[in-house]
Parts: C-alpha cells; sequence; structure tokens
C-alpha cells in the first residue's frame, strides 16, 4: 500500500541511515516495477522504493537487520515488501525484476563470489531493466584503507556491463558512515554504476 507520505518517513520516524544517493538519484530513471535489493540491512533503500511504488525483495545476511525492517513492515501494514535471509557468498538465484541493486555490500564479500553474483543479478534482470552498484575500490593513486576482502580495481566493474547500456559510471571518492580513530569518517573510492538491459539489436 503506497500512501502520500513525504520521502524521508521511514528515515525519520524509525531513525534510518537516508536512502543511499545513487538510489535516490537513480529512481527517476526507473521505470516502476519490482527491485531485488541484496544487502538490505535495516531497509533504508527497501522501503524508499516501496514508497516510491516498487514491489521489493530485501535480502540481507545479518538475522537481526531482517528484524529491525520486519518490525517496520509489520508495525505499517506494509504489502508488496518481502524480506529474506541469504549468505551472499553461497548464493545463487533467478528472477525477472526490473530493478536490481546493491550498495556498499560487495566489499564484504568474497572476492570468488563477486562475478557470479554478478552474474546472477544480470540475469535476474528483465529486458529493459536496471542494475546498481556501488562498492570500494583500491587503486594505487587512492589505497583503500579499510582491509575489506574485496575491493574493484578501475574498470573493472564496467567491464562485467560492456553488453548492457551504461547510463552512469564513475570512480568518485566518497566517505563511509564508520569513523576512524579520529572520529572522521573514513574516505575511499567507489566504484558506482548504473546500466540498463538493453535487447540486442537487430
Amino acid at each position: 500500500m503506497t500512501t502520500t507520505r513525504s520521502e524521508n518517513y521511514f528515515t525519520e520516524k524509525y531513525h534510518l541511515t537516508a536512502p543511499h544517493s545513487e538510489v535516490v538519484a537513480a529512481l527517476p530513471q526507473l521505470p516502476i516495477g519490482t527491485a531485488l535489493d541484496i544487502g538490505c540491512g535495516n531497509g533504508r533503500n527497501a522501503l524508499y522504493l516501496h514508497q516510491s511504488g516498487f514491489d521489493v525483495t530485501a535480502w540481507d545476511k545479518n538475522p537481526l537487520s531482517l528484524t529491525n525492517l520486519n518490525q517496520i513492515i509489520t508495525a505499517e501494514s506494509l504489502s508488496n515488501i518481502r524480506t529474506e535471509h541469504h549468505d551472499f557468498n553461497t548464493l545463487r538465484f533467478n528472477g525477472a525484476y526490473n530493478f536490481v541493486f546493491s550498495t556498499v555490500v560487495m566489499m564484504f564479500l568474497q572476492p570468488e563470489t563477486v562475478p557470479q553474483l554478478i552474474a546472477d543479478m544480470q540475469a535476474s534482470t528483465v529486458k529493459n531493466g536496471f542494475n546498481l552498484i556501488v562498492s570500494a575500490m583500491d587503486t594505487r593513486d587512492f589505497p583503500c584503507p579499510v582491509a575489506f576482502p574485496f575491493t574493484f580495481k578501475s574498470g573493472e566493474l564496467s567491464n562485467y556491463y560492456r553488453q548492457w547500456q551504461i547510463i552512469k559510471y564513475n570512480e568518485n571518492s566518497g566517505q563511509l558512515h564508520k569513523t576512524d580513530a579520529s572520529g572522521q569518517r573514513i574516505k575511499l573510492r567507489f566504484a558506482t554504476l548504473l546500466a540498463r538491459k538493453s535487447p540486442p539489436e537487430d
């Protein structure tokens, strides 16, 4: 059920982190339909998309995060949003979604997991659907200050989508919500990609 609430309704009422800026930026380009949130956390992006009219499937590895999200779903009597517990390091999946996305998640996975995860994301996206990925990088000129299990190299993420229509791709610096020992938000470079699954040309 979609109601005329402010876009900050869930963020403010339940003290959630704001929806990821790249999800907010992508929304005007997306066809409203089905969405798969890979690594939903407490639901900041899933709830934002649900409020915008999407039928959302939200996955996470952390049972506590899913419990928090399910409590919001119950408290607000939300329909067309469902959660599932998954370990992305062992998950294989398929489906038919208009929008499949993963923001600030892949750097926590094992390196051998990422190629298959991206392949499954792509295969689970309908024709003219979209994928959005935001994840940490480690490059010679901007070494990653956090010992994540996985980081993208320059051009690596965009290469996975060379057969798609790349709407947006950059390797800009940004900040984690996590802070360093001095209390400053940790700065690192992110690979950011929004791509459309275009039908093959005749």
